[in-house]
């Protein structure tokens, strides 16, 4: 157990060792030592190390740009987190997640032996006896797995995703390395907290990992499947859980026309309005009725079958919204539709989360002058996905956290909007919501729910005020005896520390070198010691060491950017 310990850490601290490496070539030495970690990076390579790009050129090169270049060059594990940030506009500005979606998650496809491997080891069976052909050659490959096509024994046709060999030990030390880091962060960067850098890599560690179980894809796709059971219009691929595993998913393979292949839709003397009304109504219901929607309907994802069947495919990434979230949801699109701000903005405040630094007022300001230049646009250029993404930015601006799955339905929306008006210039997805939330909203009005919502509210108050004298007591009891105790916590202050020391570091440093300087030319003034070309080399040797360690005083101030 101790053997494997140690086997673990020192892949850490290798993997650290190449992380720090990128981010000092992309230009972020600055960040390294703020964090304590220069000791990782070898004195020659910190010194004479050679950086991507010129000084100059660095200051040229933005930000957001050099962190995505970081995130590609460090591979699967932070293209997956870039991609995740590209949709948290609540977490990281806007310009970093314009940047991050440019990542793309393509690489080489593993051999097909190791992948065959892979797949008797999960199904614990030849590959001959599960499959009478599988295309050794995929026809997608990302970071995590990669999909082949396949026919089973009794000639139906599938599809099987394959995990890659040994991404989950590599992810894994990632994550525990990226934990330390933001770690880090919140601790010697106290401005890094308004992104919170562990919470982040906290979700995107369950994110991921979620990613790397199969089973949980599967579930999603199953909980499709019986959403649309009942509707000829949808097809949602069937799921083959006898032979799925945590690391192999095998799904019945569905073949349709991409959403976005309208010139074939045409040819095939397809109605692309009718298309474009039912792909809206198919994604209504997912949000305002099942309250489950698929998150990344990309058009690779959406297949048209037929004039009036939509398939959708790909399950893993999906938003879940509450009765609370659904219903606000309901509200959010009939405020729009009457242009009723006030309602819109009270709604939208009660399902965020604000800060001690939120000013509600002037949140409200901001966001109706947003609306009140948007929403006098006519109701078919009126776009929910557009809208629900200013609304992010602008609460961003104001410290209001929105919650994750808002997030995820404002870029659904989005995409849904502009595939449907590719398909119909003319379609309103805001007009096509108003019966599906007319429905939900008077069930939140029924008067079996609302005395529903009293009793549980009278419930509430009573476990509010049982305990409250006993508290009362207790508080007393603790200030009479003096035991009362205030928690005090600085902030900001670990800076100041690191910059007086240092700070004394290079003065120490500084007085060294004088101190060679001058005992040095005591020493050529006295002629003591040895000769060397008629000059004491005590004294040569005293005046190299003071040029030495001067450079290399300079250089430290140079590469900190603080002279």
């Amino acid at each position: 157990m101790a053997l494997s310990g140690l086997n673990q850490t020192y892949k850490n601290i290798r993997r650290l060792r190449t992380i720090l490496n990128v981010l000092f070539k992309n230009g972020f030495g600055h960040l390294i030592e703020r964090l304590k970690l220069q000791h990782l990076i070898s004195a020659g390579q910190r010194v004479f190390g050679h950086k991507r790009y010129p000084p100059l050129e660095a200051d040229r090169i933005s930000m957001p740009i050099r962190v995505r270049m970081v995130f590609e060059e460090l591979g699967p594990t932070f293209i997956k987190l870039g991609q995740l940030l590209s949709i948290r506009t609540d977490l990281i500005p806007e310009e970093f997640a314009t940047e991050f979606r440019k990542l793309q998650d393509r690489v080489p496809p593993v051999p097909f032996p190791e992948i065959r491997a892979q797949i008797e080891s999960e199904l614990k069976a030849p590959l001959e006896s599960v499959f009478s052909y599988v295309d050794p050659i995929p026809y997608g490959a990302a970071s995590i797995a990669q999909v082949h096509e396949a026919t089973l024994l009794d000639g139906r046709q599938v599809v099987v995703k394959v995990q890659r060999p040994k991404i989950e030990e590599i992810i894994d030390t990632d994550i525990n390395i990226l934990f330390h880091l933001a770690a880090l962060l919140d601790r010697y960067v106290p401005e890094s907290k308004v992104y919170s850098p562990s919470d982040i890599v906290d979700e995107f560690s369950k994110s991921i990992k979620r990613e790397l179980d199969f089973t949980i894809e599967a579930g999603n796709t199953q909980r499709f499947y019986d959403n649309f059971a009942k509707d000829r219009h949808v097809v949602i691929p069937k799921v083959f859980w006898e032979l799925t595993t945590k690391k192999v998913l095998v799904l019945e393979r569905l073949r349709g026309l991409r959403i976005d292949q309208i010139e074939a839709m045409k040819e095939r003397g397809w109605d692309t309005a009718k298309i474009a009304l039912l792909g809206c109504k198919i994604f209504l219901r997912q949000i305002l009725e099942h309250g489950f929607f698929h998150a990344d309907p990309h058009p690779g994802n959406l297949l048209v079958m037929a004039e009036d069947v939509l398939a959708m495919i790909d399950f893993g990434i999906v938003g879940r919204l509450d009765r609370e979230l659904k219903e606000s949801c309901s509200v959010i699109f009939f405020s729009l539709l009457n242009k009723d701000y006030d309602r819109l903005v009270q709604e939208y405040i009660k399902i965020g989360f604000t800060s001690p630094e939120t000013n509600i007022r002037h949140f409200r300001q901001d966001f109706i002058e947003f609306l009140e230049t948007y929403l006098d646009r006519p109701l078919k250029l009126l776009n929910i996905g557009e809208i629900i993404t200013h609304t992010v930015e602008i609460s961003l601006r104001h410290r209001i956290r929105t919650p994750k799955d808002l997030i995820l339905l404002g870029k659904t929306l989005l995409f849904i909007e502009s595939i449907g008006t590719k398909l119909d210039p003319n379609i309103s997805l805001l007009a096509i919501s108003r019966p599906y939330a007319r429905r939900l909203l008077s069930r939140r009005f029924h008067p079996q729910r609302l005395l529903s919502e009293a009793r549980a509210n009278l419930l509430d108050l009573s476990d509010l005020i049982r305990p409250l004298p006993r508290q009362l007591r207790t508080l007393i009891q603790k200030l009479i005896d003096g035991q009362l105790e205030i928690e005090f916590v600085h902030l900001g202050l670990e800076n100041l520390i690191n910059e007086i020391d240092r700070s004394s570091n290079r003065i120490a440093f500084g007085l060294i070198i004088s101190s060679l300087i001058i005992g040095s030319s005591i020493v050529m003034h006295t002629q003591i010691g040895p000769a060397f070309l008629g000059l004491p080399l005590i004294g040569i040797i005293g005046y190299m060491s003071a040029g030495i360690m001067g450079l290399w005083l300079v250089i430290s101030i140079l590469r900190s950017g603080k002279l």
